[in-house]
């Protein structure tokens, strides 16, 4: 749980905030840090996002550039983001109809995000199931 140290229960205490009221905040901020981590997380989004974050693009091109991805996933994902806001899907009205998916403003809020997992990844390296 966020400021659970002496130091951020007073801080708390220093701004007029009771236990009970840090305890409600805390609660949320960790459900909230929780479901967003477990959203981005899902197998597949951060790389879809990574993708979009260069230019909106069609489907065939995130397919191509994200190996190993199934077809059906790649929807599913898709979906998700979109239904989540962070995608929109852009159809356009010409003939042939083209379709594009783009990041939304709260999408591309994420870049800093990921931006700094692959400078971790880049110092850590990937394997961070075998440390122990």
């Amino acid at each position: 749980m966020f400021l659970t140290t002496e130091w951020g229960n007073h801080m708390l205490k220093s701004e007029g905030l009771s236990q009970s009221a840090m305890d409600d905040k805390n609660h949320v901020v960790c459900d909230s840090f929780h479901t967003t981590i477990e959203f981005i997380g899902k197998r597949w989004m951060g790389i879809i996002i990574y993708h979009l974050l260069e230019r909106p693009k069609r489907y065939h091109e995130l397919a191509s550039e994200i190996h190993g991805i199934s077809d059906r996933l790649l929807t599913d994902r898709l979906r998700d983001l979109e239904a989540s806001g962070f995608v929109v899907k852009n159809v356009s009205e010409a003939t042939p109809r083209k379709v594009e998916y783009e990041l939304t403003q709260r999408g591309k809020e994420l870049e800093g995000i990921i931006n700094a997992i692959i400078a971790w990844v880049g110092v850590n390296g990937c394997n961070v199931e075998n440390e122990k």
